[in-house]
């Protein structure tokens, strides 16, 4: 059975717009994400789901598989990266492919490194569902993070028994990056929380996640900072 990777771009972006193809340290972003599942062993194939031709041109000439021009149902802001991929999964399947492992790489992701891939990619085991990369996060809802009530005002996310006064003596908790996921076919129905889930630990640095100008310039300073060590 095959091991594909999917990597989901959608055209629009309120954050920063055509981020997925705007140039990142010389190529588009989304090239980034596709050269790194491309020299994975272990993935068979790429394929990109996406709502827009130029997206679908600009992956296609790095190497990925178009299947089809995401359609306007599964392009929106409302809808989730779950029912995309289940989309190309379900479409492959109909076509006679035997999928057994989905590897969801997100193109906003380009500081994970291959190594991280494979790391998701090994714990996954038949015991385990899905597996999903993360990161210690700036904030701890035991320490800082703050919810506001009905009447407005703001309480601690999550309390516990006793006040709480060093950062170190709150549970540590870890806040999902979006890198990589990485599911069996057969658990993909399960969604994120319904079934087995083991977390994969990147480095803070690997993590940046790319939604604005400011998450922009921040991945493009640490790409370029470990290039020129």
């Amino acid at each position: 059975m095959k091991t594909i990777a999917t990597i989901c771009a959608r055209g629009g972006s309120f954050g920063l717009p055509n981020k997925n193809i705007l140039d990142f340290c010389g190529k588009p972003l989304i090239a980034h994400t596709i050269e790194q599942a491309l020299v994975c062993e272990f993935i068979d194939d790429v394929y990109v789901s996406t709502d827009s031709k130029i997206i679908a041109d600009i992956a296609f000439e790095y190497g990925a598989k178009i299947l089809f021009i995401r359609p306007e149902h599964l392009a929106t802001d409302e809808i989730g990266k779950l029912p995309v991929i289940k989309h190309c999964v379900e479409y492959l399947q109909n076509t006679g492919e035997n999928i057994g492992k989905i590897i969801d790489l997100q193109p906003t992701s380009p500081l994970r490194a291959v190594v991280d891939i494979r790391n998701c990619f090994e714990l996954l085991t038949q015991e385990v569902d899905v597996v999903f990369s993360a990161c210690e996060p700036a904030h701890n809802p035991y320490f800082s993070m703050v919810e506001f009530d009905e009447k407005g005002y703001g309480h601690l996310s999550k309390s516990m028994h006793s006040e709480v006064v060093r950062r170190q003596d709150v549970p540590i908790v870890y806040g999902l990056n979006g890198a990589v996921y990485v599911w069996h076919t057969h658990t993909l129905s399960k969604g994120l929380w319904g079934g087995k889930l083991k977390c994969y630990v990147m480095p803070k640095e690997r993590s940046v996640d790319i939604d604005d100008e400011i998450d922009f310039y921040v991945a493009e300073k640490i790409l370029k900072f470990g290039r020129e060590m």
